[in-house]
């Protein structure tokens, strides 16, 4: 029996899913959740073989609920799904460990094969999604900047940003060349919040290329 998590926070694919993969008789959902969160405080109560991911999950999405779930190492492989299939996010999927990335076009039936060979210890990525990344720049952003426009997604100021990625403020500041490698506005001429400001465009530009 393959002990199953799903996490999406659409309720009735998430429901329906789980009713289809309980038709098969080697599946079995043990839990189910409905943000990044739960995904992954549920992966680590219940250590099931296997988490499927909507990668659109809030409050953060579902890579990083399987980046703190392989961090965690526990004994659950990762699948992630998605509508939005960006080449870059199965990049970072791969190299944080996850096994499957599937489009949530995927029948349930086909799902359930994927589910089966993932736990069997192979691989599974959707072509297309693979050509695509195949023939795709590589991010021109540094690991410093990607995580201060990650943190900028959430609309957080200067300030705040810099407390979590662990920087100083001046330095969260002096993203302009990092705004300038994507053609978003630069700092100096961006519209900032009244706390400091953060690179909103930017972060909105990394995260629709799929780097954040």
């Amino acid at each position: 029996m393959i002990r199953l998590l799903l996490a999406d926070d659409e309720e009735l694919l998430r429901s329906a899913l789980a009713a289809l993969l309980a038709l098969e008789g080697d599946l079995d959902v043990v839990a189910e959740a409905a943000t990044s969160t739960d995904a992954v405080r549920l992966a680590h109560e219940h250590r099931p073989d296997l988490a499927v991911l909507d990668l659109e999950m809030p409050p953060t999405d579902g890579l990083r609920a399987a980046e703190e779930i392989r961090a965690a190492e526990l004994p659950t492989r990762i699948v992630l799904v998605t509508r939005h299939a960006r080449p870059a996010v199965l990049r970072r999927a791969l190299t944080v460990g996850v096994r499957g990335f599937v489009p949530k076009t995927t029948p349930a039936a086909r799902l359930s094969e994927i589910i089966r060979d993932i736990a069997a210890g192979r691989r599974y990525v959707d072509p297309d999604i693979a050509a695509s990344a195949l023939t795709e720049d590589d991010c021109p952003l540094t690991d410093r900047e990607l995580a201060v426009l990650r943190a900028a997604r959430t609309g957080a100021s200067v300030v705040e940003i810099a407390a979590e990625v662990h920087l100083a403020p001046g330095t969260v500041r002096n993203l302009s060349a990092a705004m300038s490698k994507l053609g978003a506005p630069t700092l100096p001429h961006a519209r900032l919040r009244s706390r400091g400001g953060t690179p909103i465009a930017a972060a909105h530009h990394a995260w629709q290329q799929g780097w954040i």
